[in-house]
């Protein structure tokens, strides 16, 4: 449905409903470790409200956030009401707050002492009965990822996990990336997670699969019958998928230390899009066939040789400049950086599916912290026409057709066609058809905790995922691990080192101008 005075459209209704059904009929407790923290307190409290002011918590329901702070009920419901202040994406009514109030409960507690979790179990006990919430319980790790064995164990020795289709109700477990720092603690963490959940009770939640644009990939391809024919390299040139930063570190850069945009935005974020774009038809919208789609697309990548990796990826740290038209220092004299390290805050790679639908398509991927501006988009660049009819004279080639995809901030796509410019004369100029959702999206939290409530693990990664993602990186994490090179510098505020821009020059194209 269109607004012809704005040229915005609106989602489509219900154009999702099929791949992730919503019910308000799910009677559920949430319980989040780490319940009076950061993540908490700007995400999750937040996005639990804005899925009440929507209508779409269940009615039989309750929060209760488990940490070691020495917190009653209405300290916690003041401190939720605090964070849903300054950070939910709707704003605090009192009418609503006055029904999501009572559902908050707290419980002290260490993550390692059995008492605790018997202090736990009492309470849930007492609510179920309260609430009716049926015995089924969702728990939220957002702690870190040390805790997790022993989160998990507690829990188990408590009696507060259930099997998969036990008559005294479901058990979830969320668990937050990053899944692991390399390959090897990634399966770890995976085999602490196995030997107390089946694989059909964890979910692994990445914030950016839940943001609307990223959800309607799949509708955009499979649903449009003017896509999906193209969508291949017969008619592709190649692909740039792009997640530009405009801040620094910030508050994470403890974290950001140890990690790096490699390990905290590519083996994610960036390869989880990349599967969206480029899997075959799933055989059916039912989780595991989706994800099998998309584990299908990482182990179709080529494995990078380390002798090809000075080709193929560029590593690069942020130095002092101007971004945002104000003065930004450079990643090393940060708060919490080690005044020698190497982590890199940019990173592109350029990588190839091997497979029928993409045998010599070039994928180039990019990422990094003070760039320009907050951007991320995948940009679908489609193959020249011939050099006949309205190409063929020696000026500069027309410019190829390319689909753009906005996931944010301003989340929409846009097609580039070429068109003649109105007159006697033959001029030829592209244009764009563009559009833009209308209305605010949830938040990413938003969607993946509903999902969680209904049990729907489309948006989640699977074992098997994760761990062929890290197997990707992995080589490129070993070759920097062991050259002690340098990341390439480049000046906040601009678009990465000049190694970035010579990474794709060499195949003859350019990044796209954000």
């Amino acid at each position: 449905m269109s607004d012809p005075h704005n040229n915005r459209i609106l989602p489509p209704p219900h154009v999702l409903s099929a791949l992730h059904p919503k019910s308000l009929e799910v009677p559920c407790i949430v319980v989040i470790f780490g319940g009076a923290g950061d993540l908490s307190h700007r995400k999750l409290l937040p996005a639990l409200y804005n899925l009440m002011v929507d209508e779409e918590l269940p009615k039989k329901f309750a929060i209760v956030g488990f940490s070691m702070e020495t917190l009653d009920d209405d300290a916690y419901r003041a401190f939720a009401r605090s964070g849903i202040e300054e950070f939910s994406r709707q704003k605090l009514r009192e009418e609503v707050w006055n029904r999501f109030a009572p559902m908050l409960h707290f419980v002290t507690g260490s993550f390692t002492e059995a008492g605790d979790y018997q202090r736990l179990r009492t309470r849930l006990e007492e609510l179920d009965q309260a609430v009716g919430s049926a015995g089924n319980r969702v728990f939220y790790f957002a702690i870190p990822p040390g805790f997790i064995d022993r989160c998990a164990s507690g829990l188990t020795a408590g009696g507060l996990v259930n099997p998969p289709g036990s008559d005294k109700g479901f058990t979830r477990v969320v668990v937050e990336k990053p899944i692991g720092h390399d390959l090897a603690s990634a399966v770890e963490i995976n085999s602490e997670l196995a030997r107390y959940f089946d694989e059909s009770q964890i979910f692994r939640i990445d914030h950016y699969l839940g943001k609307e644009t990223v959800e309607n990939l799949m509708v955009l391809r499979f649903a449009n019958a003017i896509f999906e024919p193209i969508w291949s390299a017969r008619y592709i040139d190649h692909v740039q998928i792009t997640v530009a930063e405009q801040e620094g570190v910030g508050t994470r850069a403890a974290y950001y230390d140890k990690a790096g945009a490699l390990r905290d935005m590519v083996q994610s974020h960036l390869l989880q899009v990349l599967c969206m774009i480029a899997s075959e038809p799933p055989r059916s919208i039912h989780p595991d066939a989706v994800r099998d789609s998309k584990l299908d697309v990482i182990r179709s990548l080529r494995p990078y040789e380390p002798s090809d990796i000075d080709r193929v990826a560029v590593r690069g740290q942020y130095e002092e400049g101007l971004c945002g038209g104000e003065k930004a220092r450079g990643y090393l004299s940060e708060e919490h950086i080690r005044p020698d390290s190497k982590i890199e805050t940019f990173v592109a790679l350029k990588c190839y599916i091997e497979n029928w639908r993409w045998a010599g398509v070039p994928f180039y991927l990019r990422t990094g912290k003070r760039l320009p501006k907050r951007a991320s988009e995948i940009a679908i660049y489609f193959k020249h026409v011939p050099r006949v009819l309205y190409n063929s004279r020696p000026a500069p080639a027309l410019s190829p057709n390319m689909l753009l995809i906005r996931i944010q901030p301003d989340e929409g796509l846009a097609l580039n066609i070429i068109s003649k410019v109105p007159g006697q004369t033959l001029r030829l100029n592209p244009v764009n058809v563009d559009f833009h959702y209308k209305t605010a999206s949830p938040e990413a939290y938003e969607t993946l905790l509903s999902d969680v409530i209904v049990g729907d693990q489309t948006l989640f990664m699977r074992r098997d995922t994760v761990e062929a993602a890290w197997r990707f990186v992995q080589v490129i994490l070993d070759v920097w691990d062991q050259s002690g090179a340098d990341p390439f510098p480049y000046a906040a505020g601009s678009w990465g080192p000049t190694e970035s821009a010579l990474l794709i020059a060499r195949d003859g194209r350019a990044w796209r101008s954000l």
